[in-house]
């Protein structure tokens, strides 16, 4: 054999040759040509010559596949080194010309041609098609590598940015139009034309060279033969391979183009394609007559993908043994063929489709007024329905009813009160009582596990029925979020005990850090806790993960990861939250190894025994090609893991995403075992399970074995060919309590149903695959570790803390908490008050009714909260009031309601203290923990949106406070409390979060004066009445008319202090005086002369400040001057005695009723002014009486803190 070329590269430390006989060596690996396959000629196809011969040519990165496009559309597929044909189809039409480019995923493959995209499977059925496809520029190629590399017809390559699709860069490589280009590993190297001053454009003879990182040019590679294909070695990271149109192929390195070796390939025309497999094992080469040649190392060796996934073939279909048929043969003999899918005759009517309708009747008042015409008949239109308006006419099924949502509450509400809808929405009873669900095949699917959506109403998201999901103690989480798809992963996560115990003692410490996804989880795992079953949303958890870098990366997000399944996606963001929320740990507690100890992610292969699987995925052996310094070469390395300890929780990626066939071994009954051991030996595992674990248990000289409990487990749902894949926790809830038996719940989003243990452990090929599994160490089940509650950390709220300057803030900051004098804890009453921005507005669709149905609702972000003291010598005073810095767009501040502007929530502009969310949930979070009660004004809507569930035992809300149901239905404002119950005008132009917290006080302590003197539903029903008088809003400014029908004018804002002594409505005399009852006698002797006259009246006792102008009105009327006055009749005098006593009496008779009924008046009000202010002196004596008794016993406290270190002196001084 004699060699053609041979050249050595130093930098590779190897040499490239080419033998006479057309072999080629790369690094002393000789390439040959291993097949060679000829495209079908033109005329087999009835095409034209101009469309035959290849278009593109691309080596599949799933499957062993090389995928061909033709000149005339048609894309066929071959499988392996034989280039056995194994998919073709005319994706294009041929007017379209040839095939530019293929694109691949895990679900199929994508085309492109000049006028349109085709995705097909690939086993050839199309998935969609896109046509009349036009970009702003006419680009060639694209290519992606840090930017979008996008090839022009000038030979100009555009740099664009992957997320906003700007232009970065522009950059003319060549004069004329591009020939080829190819990115990888960060260097661009395109291929081109240039033009001659005469004559024809030419392939340059230089292949230009661009680094991505730089965004700059580096030297050229010459290649004489005319460089017109370019392709980057997959492996080997500065290799690329030119090659030109008559065959010569040069390897060169780009970080030094001076060395390179050439090749010749034996073609029999020019050289249309050049391209080089996933693997760096084979190369692929096209010319004009349609020859492709794949070049390798060895036939036996080719391998295009390093990890293919197993490519599907069609059935064998074996041939059937003849068999005669006569009246003699037995009918038994005659063979069934096996089947796994069910039988069409056992298909339900759910995949019936309607295909038309059935023709409209004829309206009776048309045939009544019927009257021949010339052709048939005619008749008047009745028109009883609009232009071009038809009835619907539809086969409606009645005997299957489709899942669907229950009714809303507003129209639950409606339906108590006798106001039936006319569209009637399915009932409680209805929507679970039939499993089929509308446009699904899969009829076995029960109907707990279907996706779970939320329907809106014009109320919102509260105005769904949770509660109809869910009738457990265990709550579920909404789905109308963001990246929700990870609900079933926290529910694993909540009830893995020891998981739960670390992020709840985490989150009770002094982390503050922004973004801890291991406090998010604490915080979570509290309010499911708290809420019993009642409906929650990890909101903050989801926005923390959100924001993280990494998550966008890898692809963790449903912005970033629109093409990869939901089953790889769970799985990715299972392991980077057991990385991430380790890493949480260890930035509060350094060098503690207690969380990764107790986590351990595994991955699993496929295997038939489920020990085994899980003893591989503990042993993992790899080999890869490594750099070899010894050897100055790559060569094959083989790597094992040994296992130094076992964790206590095992969280196992079952990996069907890439074992399709292992999905066969979950339909077996009893496969996945409830319990298994684990033995440890020198660094090796060794898995027991069923009567192998048994016997181990039982042998007196075992080895120390490890027993482990399966806590639930992650699974993929497919319930329809029309519905998306969604994922379901099946969870062993009994695992907090040994006492008590197994009870299996499902968690499907916000449906929470308890099972059957055999329905949570069986598995179905076709509809229910697990993904992921938690197993929990025996010593580990059980233990419910609520001591974080004794050691939650609250030097928080002791201290000030903001992002922007303290310099220019200092003068805003609210009074801090006295750490001694002023200590939160169990029934500590605190006035609070939050304020929103918009964050996203309500997407609605209008239906061809014309309805309008809520897509997304209205997203709201904590833009302010303000937290008051409720007692002591700093009443009413803020100790929390803090603005939130917010990272997402806002799209309205809303500031007519909310009081913030656009630079209140900006680090730069603000002159608010300005924290993270994250600062400010935790205060609050501390306030709940603590036992601290709430009092506000619509509380529940506020903690909903800040995503904190709060006990009603902990909530004083003056909504429900002042609430008559039976009366109506609309709930009071604070604005319209406060001005009838305080007479104090406030958010007359826009709202103060302090200002209605204090306002929230106050009415809290009028209302605790009507339930002392037993007139609160009294009171209730004349605030009712004074609301539909008013139409529930306040008058406008101007002289108002107040509670006891008393005109004062406006005073605006002017609020008063809480003890000021200014009230609304007056409060009698209080039932429950006790021994005090001789002070209402008391009470209507004593008058004081300066509360007599009514403050109306008091008003003109005062020296006016400007002169009073005194006005006459009068009118005229001209009708009464035209008409003549009738004669008055004459009557008898009187004599004059008798009209002077009758006078005199009757004006002495009025005088003395008016003066009584005026001085009973004024002793009415002098006595209920006096009541008032003796109730308001006790209750400010009871308050002094007991902020003395607390200052008393901190004392005591401290004195006693005193005694014991004396005495500790003491014992120390006496120990020397």
């Amino acid at each position: 054999m004699a060699l053609r070329y041979l050249i050595y590269s130093p930098t590779k430390r190897g040499f490239y040759a080419q033998a006479v006989d057309g072999r080629v060596y790369l690094h002393g690996t000789y390439y040959e040509q291993v097949q060679r396959l000829q495209l079908p000629l033109s005329e087999q196809h009835g095409l034209p010559p101009a469309l035959a011969g290849v278009g593109t040519l691309s080596f599949d990165t799933q499957q062993e596949l090389l995928w061909i496009g033709s000149n005339s559309g048609r894309i066929t597929s071959y499988y392996g080194a034989d280039l056995q044909k194994y998919t073709s189809l005319q994706a294009h039409p041929p007017q379209e010309g040839s095939v530019a480019q293929f694109l691949f995923n895990e679900r199929g493959v994508i085309s492109l041609a000049s006028r349109s995209v085709h995705m097909i499977s690939r086993r050839g059925l199309t998935q969609w098609h896109i046509s009349f496809v036009t970009t702003q520029h006419e680009y060639m190629m694209m290519k992606f590598c840090r930017y979008i590399c996008a090839g022009t017809n000038s030979g100009a390559v555009h740099f664009m940015d992957p997320e906003t699709l700007k232009l970065t860069k522009s950059w003319q490589a060549h004069s004329a139009k591009l020939s080829d280009m190819d990115a990888r590993n960060n260097y661009l190297v395109t291929c081109g034309w240039s033009v001659r001053p005469y004559g024809p454009p030419t392939l340059e003879s230089f292949a230009k060279v661009y680094d991505l990182r730089k965004l700059e040019m580096l030297p050229p590679i010459p290649f004489h033969g005319g460089a017109a294909w370019v392709q980057m070695h997959p492996k080997l990271s500065t290799t690329s391979i030119l090659s030109s149109t008559h065959g010569q192929l040069q390897v060169v390195d780009l970080m030094n183009p001076n060395t390179s070796n050439l090749h010749q390939a034996n073609l029999g025309n020019y050289m249309s394609h050049l391209v080089l497999a996933p693997s760096g094992a084979a190369w692929a080469l096209a010319d004009l007559d349609g020859v492709v040649q794949i070049w390798a190392a060895s036939r036996s060796k080719l391998q295009y993908t390093e990890s293919a996934t197993p490519t599907e073939f069609a059935d064998e279909i074996y041939p059937l043994p003849p068999m005669g048929i006569d009246s003699d043969l037995p009918v038994s003999t005659v063979g069934v063929p096996y089947y796994r899918e069910k039988l069409l005759s056992a298909w339900s009517e759910d995949p019936v489709f309607e295909v038309g309708f059935l023709p409209p009747k004829i309206d009776p008042d048309i045939l009544k007024h019927l009257s021949p015409a010339g052709v048939g008949f005619r008749a008047p239109n009745p028109r009883k329905t609009l232009r071009n308006q038809m009835e619907r006419l539809s086969i409606v099924y009645s005997d299957g009813i489709a899942l669907a949502t229950p009714k809303f509450l507003s129209e639950k509400n409606r339906d108590a009160n006798g106001e039936m809808d006319k569209e009637r929405r399915i009932s409680d009873a209805e929507a679970f009582a039939n499993p089929g669900i509308a446009g699904s095949t899969k009829a076995d699917v029960p109907v707990m596990y279907r996706l779970m959506e939320i329907k809106y109403s014009r109320y919102g998201v509260d105005d769904f029925d949770f509660g109809y999901y869910n009738k457990t103690l265990y709550s579920g989480l909404e789905t109308h979020i963001t990246n929700s798809y990870l609900n079933p992963l926290l529910q694993l996560f909540k009830y893995t005990p020891l998981f739960r115990n670390l992020a709840l003692h985490h989150a009770a410490s002094s982390c503050l850090t922004d973004g801890c996804l291991l406090c998010e989880l604490g915080y979570l795992f509290d309010m499911l806790e708290k809420a019993e079953g009642q409906k929650c949303h990890a909101t903050n958890f989801l926005k923390a993960f959100s924001g993280l870098s990494e998550t966008s990366k890898l692809q963790l997000t449903e912005e970033t990861s629109p093409q990869s399944t939901l089953e790889v996606r769970v799985q990715a963001a299972a392991r980077f939250l057991l990385r991430q929320i380790s890493l949480d740990y260890l930035r509060i507690a350094p060098g503690d190894g207690k969380l990764d100890q107790n986590l351990g992610p595994r991955t699993r292969n496929s295997t038939p025994a489920f020990s085994r699987i899980l003893k591989d995925s503990f042993d993992g052996e790899s080999s890869q090609r490594m750099w070899c310094d010894r050897c100055r070469r790559y060569q094959l390395v083989q790597s094992w893991e040994t296992v130094q300890n076992v964790p206590p929780v095992l969280m196992v990626n079952t990996g069907l995403n890439k074992q399709t066939d292992a999905r066969q071994l979950w339909s077996i009954p009893g496969w996945l075992p409830e319990r298994i051991g684990i033995v440890m030996e020198k660094g090796r595992l060794l898995c027991l399970e069923g009567e192998a674990l048994r016997v181990s248990q039982r042998s007196r000289h075992s080895r120390p074995l490890a027993m482990y409990d399966l806590v639930g487990l992650v699974a993929d749902v497919n319930s329809g060919e029309h519905q998306k894949s969604h994922m379901v926790s099946l969870i062993n809830v009994s695992s907090r309590d040994a006492q008590v038996e197994p009870q299996w719940h499902l968690f499907n989003d916000f449906l929470v149903r308890q099972v059957a243990k055999e329905e949570a452990l069986r598995f179905a090929a076709t509809w229910k695959t697990p993904t992921i599994l938690a197993y929990q160490h025996q010593g580990g089940s059980n233990a419910i570790d609520d001591s974080w509650r004794d050691s939650l950390d609250t030097s928080c709220l002791f201290m000030n803390w903001s992002m922007n300057l303290y310099s220019v803030l200092q003068e805003n900051w609210p009074c801090v908490l006295d750490p001694i004098l002023e200590q939160p804890g169990s029934g500590t009453y605190v006035p609070i008050d939050t304020e929103f921005v918009r964050l996203q507005q309500e997407e609605i669709e209008i239906l061809a009714t014309g309805d309008r149905q809520v897509i997304r609702p209205t997203r709201e972000g904590l833009a302010r909260v303000s937290v008051l003291r409720a007692n002591g010598p700093h009443e009413g005073l803020p100790f929390i009031n803090e603005y939130i810095s917010i990272s997402e767009p806002v799209v309205d501040y809303v500031t007519k309601y909310s009081g913030v502007s656009a630079g209140d929530l900006d680090p730069a502009t603000s002159v608010h203290p300005l924290v993270p969310l994250k600062v400010a949930y935790k205060k609050l979070w501390i306030l709940l923990n603590v036992g601290c009660v709430f009092v506000g004004h619509g509380l529940i809507k506020d903690f909903r949106n800040i995503n904190m569930f709060v006990p009603k035992s902990q909530i004083v809300d003056t909504v429900t406070l002042f609430y008559n149901p039976a009366r109506s239905k609309r709930h009071l404002s604070l604005r319209f409390l406060a001005w009838y119950l305080l007479k104090e005008n406030i958010q007359s132009e826009t709202h103060d979060s302090i200002e209605d917290a204090l306002t929230a006080l106050k009415l809290w302590r009028k209302y605790q004066e009507f339930e002392d003197a037993g007139i609160v539903e009294k009171m209730v029903d004349e605030i009712y009445a004074a609301g539909r008088k008013h139409n529930y809003k306040v008058p406008e400014k101007g002289v108002e008319k107040w509670a006891g029908g008393l005109t004062v004018p406006s005073r605006g804002r002017d609020t008063p202090d809480i003890d000021s002594g200014v009230s609304g409505p007056s409060t009698p005399v209080s039932k429950k005086q006790g021994g005090n009852g001789h002070l209402a006698q008391g009470q209507q002797n004593i008058m004081t002369a300066s509360r007599i006259l009514p403050p109306a009246l008091g008003a003109f006792s005062r020296p006016a400040t400007r002169p009073m102008q005194l006005v006459r009105t009068f009118r005229t009327s001209s009708q009464l001057l035209e008409t003549p006055s009738a004669a008055v009749p004459l009557r008898k005098p009187v004599g004059a005695f008798r009209g002077g006593m009758f006078g005199f009496l009757l004006g002495t008779t009025l005088a003395g009723a008016g003066t009584y009924y005026y001085i009973l008046d004024e002793y009415r009000v002098s006595n209920e002014l006096l009541t008032e202010d003796i109730y308001a002196l006790q209750a400010a004596v009871q308050r002094v009486h007991n902020y003395i008794n607390t200052l008393e016993e901190k004392v005591d406290a401290l004195q006693k803190q005193k005694n014991t270190l004396e005495e500790k002196l003491d014992t120390l001084e006496k120990k020397k």
